[in-house]
């Protein structure tokens, strides 16, 4: 009798282990929720009478997923993924996905509608503290792309693609995928090829029909432990078009904190009150808007064409200023 009073908090407990990973034994299953694999049978079975797409296969390693269906299922959120999730769509219009932002704000309504009292109090705080500023000029990537490259980063398994590099060459790339990050308002994909036997570093809006190769890998280790970290000093070493250095009249950390999204490693310090920026970018304006952004004394070591860019855009801003 109690196993059947347990019944509907088991199956919701079943539901949301197989909804946090790709795949349980059944074994694993029936230990998690204290029942017999007999136990773990029926309640599958259950869900599946629910509509809930849950594949097994037989066998001694038999095991578990929970499949993409037609429809989507109710999901099961903790506390903290449900704010997570709210505080995701509420970011979601900063540009870097193309035709999300539209779609974020209904997915957001109704996720409110459903939300308890106490978690909708501190969204609604989350969402009157943020201030949108639209990244423009940025390339923009397809949210299924990201879908189908964060579905093969979680499961470990192989990614196939066409890659289009900065000058426009397509090679196909086989790799494991290991981590999506978002830094400057671009995605990155840190891979490991074994073509090339070595780790590469992915624009993800480069990307041309990822898809699952079909089989799994095994996970090695990132190199230095942190993939937000290697991406970085890829990303900083990346070759330019064009190339800057300047030496400013301040300290390195007050540096960082008053330019948030540039990559720390492109910032020395040189004593208390100096620094060194190194810039890179394909276009001078970008590295003209840096110059200006950093609202500091410095003198700069760069192209003859980066100079003449910066004396034309001096005399642009202090013609009005002349006028007066």
């Amino acid at each position: 009798m109690r196993s059947a009073r347990d019944m509907p908090g088991r199956l919701l407990r079943l539901l949301s282990l197989l909804q946090s990973r790709r795949e349980w034994q059944g074994a694993e299953l029936a230990e998690r929720l204290g029942v017999s694999d007999r136990t773990i049978r029926r309640d599958i079975e259950r869900l599946r009478e629910l509509g809930y797409p849950v594949h097994g296969t037989t066998g001694t390693a038999g095991g578990y997923r929970l499949e993409s269906g037609r429809d989507l299922p109710p999901l099961l959120l903790d506390d903290e993924e449900a704010v997570a999730i709210a505080v995701g769509l509420l970011t979601a219009a900063d540009g870097t996905v193309s035709g999300i932002a539209e779609s974020s704000v209904r997915a957001l309504a109704k996720l409110q509608r459903v939300l308890p009292a106490r978690l909708r109090h501190r969204i609604t705080a989350v969402a009157q503290s943020i201030t949108q500023v639209p990244r423009r000029g940025l390339p923009r990537v397809d949210p299924m792309t990201l879908a189908v490259v964060a579905t093969a980063c979680r499961d470990r398994e192989m990614l196939t693609f066409e890659h289009r590099s900065r000058a426009g060459v397509t090679t196909a790339r086989t790799v494991e995928p290991y981590t999506l990050v978002s830094t400057h308002g671009l995605w990155y994909l840190l891979a490991y090829d074994p073509g090339r036997a070595d780790w590469r570093v992915f624009r993800v809006d480069r990307l041309i029909e990822p898809r699952s190769a079909g089989w799994r890998f095994t996970p090695r280790e990132v190199p230095g432990g942190d993939a937000a970290a290697y991406i970085s000093r890829s990303v900083a070493a990346t070759p330019y078009r064009y190339t800057a250095r300047a030496t400013v009249e301040m300290g390195a950390e007050e540096m960082r904190t008053r330019l948030p999204s540039f990559l720390p490693s492109r910032i020395e310090p040189v004593d208390d009150g100096t620094c060194v920026i190194r810039f890179g970018a394909d276009d001078l304006n970008t590295i003209v808007t840096e110059l200006v952004a950093l609202d500091a004394d410095f003198t700069l070591d760069g192209p003859p064409e980066l100079l003449d860019r910066l004396r034309v855009t001096a005399e642009r801003l202090l013609r009005p200023v002349q006028r007066g």
